[in-house]
């Protein structure tokens, strides 16, 4: 067998296949595929514990780069491996990192709606304002995705941390692309926490005029009200 079928097993979470292999050649602890990608980036993947600990235990590098700057804690966090982030948080203080893209393992938990990832990442030290290449945070990303169990993380356990209308590069604030989307809950939540109605983006438009009628005149209410 290659060393390319080891990185596959790894992928599939062939705890017996990967063990065997590394003992024949304990070298393949620290050889990348062709993208740069160590046996750890594709077993955290996998969702395989054991074959994630046995890893660890003999002692593989804990938050590599790939080929595109990417980390094992942001494909695992991306993945939703709870388990696994928490496994890699214990033993890295790279929670930050961000792959070529500027895509943090917060911003890829935040889009995908993993809420206890989100929470683990943040009480590491995971910055909530952090920004990709187009300037949108995890915020933005919850916002838009319509996320409301991560929207209700920041709001109510990270306030003090959060900016609520950072805007992105095309100036749109979070509350902008969830009223873009039709987010109802969405848009209403963050309005109930001080987003801005009438910031504007770099069209000059505001949120409510991105809204559809009903939900801009909830948003109003709710504004007036906050």
């Amino acid at each position: 067998m290659d060393t390319k079928t080891v990185y596959e097993a790894a992928y599939k979470g062939d705890f017996e296949f990967v063990k065997a292999k590394l003992e024949e050649n304990n070298s393949l602890l620290t050889q990348a595929d062709s993208n740069q990608r160590l046996l750890f980036h594709w077993a955290v993947l996998s969702g395989n514990v054991k074959l994630v600990t046995y890893l660890i235990d003999l002692g593989i590098p804990i938050n590599p780069v790939d080929d595109t700057d990417t980390t094992p804690l942001i494909l695992a966090s991306s993945a939703g491996r709870t388990e696994i982030v928490k496994m890699i948080l214990d033993r890295c203080d790279d929670v930050n990192h961000k792959t070529s893209q500027g895509h943090s393992a917060l911003q890829y938990a935040a889009s995908k709606g993993w809420t206890e990832i989100c929470k683990y990442l943040l009480d590491k030290g995971a910055n909530i304002n952090i920004t990709d290449m187009r300037g949108s945070t995890p915020l933005h990303r919850a916002a838009s995705k319509g996320n409301i169990q991560v929207l209700n993380l920041f709001l109510s356990d990270y306030a003090d941390d959060l900016n609520i209308n950072v805007k992105d590069i095309y100036g749109n604030t979070p509350l902008h692309l969830a009223c873009e989307e039709d987010r109802q809950e969405e848009a209403t939540l963050l309005v109930e926490h001080g987003a801005d109605i009438e910031i504007k983006n770099r069209d000059q438009q505001t949120p409510l005029d991105l809204c559809t009628p009903k939900l801009a005149r909830l948003l109003k209410s709710k504004a007036k009200s906050a």
